[in-house]
């Protein structure tokens, strides 16, 4: 014990002394911060005379199949583009055409019967939707003139296609678009934190063995106690890094609170439930421990620092593999698949899997119960396990032995 605590410390100082560890964090700490506090800093910039000034909206030109009915379609066309300047036109089309190209005028509809029309646009974007919101305002339109003729006044037929619907909407489970931000952010987060960390371990092991500096060291410290030393001083550097990125912009987003307004993206990432936060612990650490053993295990093995991207690559393409299920999964609003169920239990992939049900959809506790003793026993196993290959990997050099003869070398061990 008292060696892995003499490790544990080592390593950790180790970390706190890195460059890139302290710099990514400060930036990532700056970064934060910038964002929280841009609207803020925004209206520092803001001159006080210029909430007397509307920006010019874009004109949007519309020429009426019946000139009688102008007013009616502009009321209407004004009522769905409100960020245009609705204006009607008799002109020919030629003249349209060239009031778009010169700038005068951002776009046009022009109406070759009540149920058609063409739309003139210069450049026509990927997200342009006027398109479709015009066909939804001539289709009211056309009911509109059918009411109208068949008796009702004009006011009578607008009260009811202007008809207003009220509706509640009651989530006895998880809202999913709520949940959404705040569980893709943690799933990047514990997919970039356990590859960078787990990467971390290996190439520290893979650098101390090609150096010959594990030989000195084998021969004052217990193998096992290096290998635990390295994985929870790598797993504690991760954590603290997460709480200072996280805790962070939870502490500027309140700060500014005020200035972002109702904005539902930034309000659902910053709203999360502790029960959540506490899976997500929970997870998190089970998650990166079962990885990290196998990189440190995995980087004993390897002789030379070269062979060590070659070495993980399994291991990193497992745990891509399970990223890649879970973000197709939330992706298409369904987190309780079959696969998703059965990755749920499976200690490499539960970390993510497990985490993203709990947060989207409504688990039952025994089923996460039953996943956190199955990853709770899989860490431990794995972690013995890898104590021992690390043991015999850290003195077999040469060829990167195969998994056969480690496992045998294991078990005469």
């Amino acid at each position: 014990m008292k060696q892995f605590g003499k490790i544990l410390k080592f390593e950790l100082k180790y970390f706190f002394k890195n460059k890139v560890f302290v710099g990514v964090t400060v930036f990532l700490v700056l970064l934060i911060a910038a964002v929280m506090f841009f609207p803020r800093i925004a209206t520092l910039f803001r001159s006080d005379d210029t909430a007397d000034v509307t920006d010019d909206l874009p004109v949007m030109l519309v020429k009426a199949h019946d000139p009688s009915q102008n007013e009616m379609v502009r009321q209407t066309f004004a009522a769905a583009f409100t960020d245009h300047d609705v204006q009607m036109t008799n002109e020919e089309l030629t003249v349209i055409q060239d009031a778009i190209t010169a700038g005068e005028a951002e776009c046009a509809f022009v109406m070759t019967s009540s149920t058609a029309y063409t739309y003139y646009v210069e450049n026509l974007s990927m997200y342009d939707m006027n398109a479709e919101t015009a066909s939804t305002v001539l289709q009211q339109l056309y009911q509109m003139n059918a009411m109208i003729h068949g008796g009702m006044s004009a006011e009578q037929a607008a009260d009811v296609m202007n008809i207003q619907i009220t509706s509640d909407v009651q989530s006895l489970g998880k809202n999913q678009m709520e949940n959404f931000f705040y569980t893709y952010i943690m799933i990047f987060a514990l997919y970039m934190v356990i590859l960078l960390y787990g990467q971390m371990v290996a190439t520290n092991v893979a650098t101390e063995k090609s150096s010959r500096a594990m030989e000195v060291l084998i021969t004052s410290a217990d193998p096992t106690s290096m290998m635990f030393g390295k994985v929870i001083a790598s797993c504690l550097a991760g954590f603290i890094q997460l709480v200072t990125v996280f805790g962070s912009a939870l502490i500027f987003y309140h700060l500014n609170r005020s200035y972002w307004g109702d904005n539902i993206i930034i309000d659902s990432i910053f709203n999360i439930p502790p029960t959540l936060l506490l899976y997500m612990l929970v997870f998190f650490l089970l998650g990166f421990l079962i990885y990290a053993f196998m990189f440190g295990a995995v980087g004993s093995t390897a002789s030379k620092l070269e062979d060590i991207n070659t070495s993980v690559m399994p291991i990193t393409m497992l745990f891509i593999i399970a990223f890649v299920v879970v973000m197709t999964s939330m992706s298409s609003g369904n987190v309780d698949n079959t696969l998703m169920t059965v990755c749920s239990y499976i200690p490499f992939t539960s970390p993510m899997s497990m985490f993203t049900r709990i947060a989207m959809s409504t688990v039952p506790w025994y089923e996460i119960a039953i996943s956190i003793a199955v990853l709770i026993a899989s860490t431990v196993g794995i972690g013995v396990l890898s104590a021992k290959i690390y043991r015999v990997g850290v003195l077999m050099y040469g060829t990167p032995p195969k998994i056969t003869t480690i496992l045998k070398t294991v078990w005469k061990a």
